[in-house]
């Protein structure tokens, strides 16, 4: 039976974060270099993104460029400024054709020009798209949203525009830069690896944690799928019993 045709669209994740390992494994496999596996796994984005418009899903954010991806060699890291900027502009076309909305989050201030102004171009030509929506996390990591979000809030307070009784969640998620954004439902590690490396840890509090040891070039529709069913397959209680997520239903 196709995948799927097995998964129930009245209950799919709103928002699946996606941390994209195992470029540089599947390129050294191949005896090629890293840079050779970030540009393989551009096809994995596309089957996601389409995976996921079919069934529903509203945003997915993928983990593009972390704030400690910084310290990687200097040439792997031009290499992959370069790959952001080709590949935002090759899948411009496919984001309007498939009404794609593109949005970012991290400290991009800090990326090379060109990558900003490519980037900014393609959220700006995208922002009336409402099908989906494709986050793109680009120098950006979790304890500095966090940090951000803390003297933010505490500039606030000094300057009286907030009382410390009035800081909620509610009010520290709105300082997040994925404020605009559900909380994550699902995310999805490839490679087989089982952290989740300083990303959304606000975001993904009662999130499910999906890991499979599929490289992420390698990764394709049938394995968005296969994540989907098993997130389906378990009981997501939010800190309540069995009894009382079944007596609700």
């Amino acid at each position: 039976m196709d995948k799927e045709l097995r998964i129930d669209k009245n209950n799919v994740p709103n928002h699946v974060a996606i941390i994209m390992d195992g470029n540089g494994r599947w390129a050294k496999g191949r005896g090629m270099s890293r840079i050779f596996g970030h540009r393989n796994g551009l096809t994995a984005i596309r089957e996601t993104l389409q995976a996921a418009s079919d069934i529903g899903t509203k945003a997915v954010t993928i983990y593009a460029f972390s704030t400690e991806n910084w310290n990687r060699p200097k040439l792997e890291v031009n290499a992959l400024m370069n790959l952001i900027v080709s590949a935002l502009n090759s899948e411009l076309e496919g984001f309007m054709r498939n009404n794609v909305r593109v949005e970012s989050i991290g400290n991009i201030e800090s990326l090379p020009k060109k990558a900003l102004k490519t980037l900014k171009n393609v959220i700006k030509e995208t922002q009336s798209n409402d099908s989906i929506t494709l986050t793109l996390a680009l120098s950006y990591g979790a304890r500095e949203e966090i940090v951000n979000a803390v003297k933010n809030i505490s500039k606030k307070v000094v300057n009286n525009e907030l009382h410390i009784e009035e800081i909620s969640e509610k009010i520290i998620n709105s300082h997040l830069y994925t404020f605009n954004l559900p909380d994550v439902d699902l995310m999805i590690r490839t490679s087989g690896e089982q952290r989740i490396s300083n990303f959304l840890l606000w975001q993904m509090a009662y999130a499910e944690l999906y890991f499979t040891d599929v490289l992420w070039p390698d990764f394709r529709k049938e394995h968005f799928f296969d994540a989907i069913i098993e997130y389906q397959n378990r009981e997501r209680r939010f800190g309540k019993t069995s009894e009382q997520i079944t007596t609700k239903k």
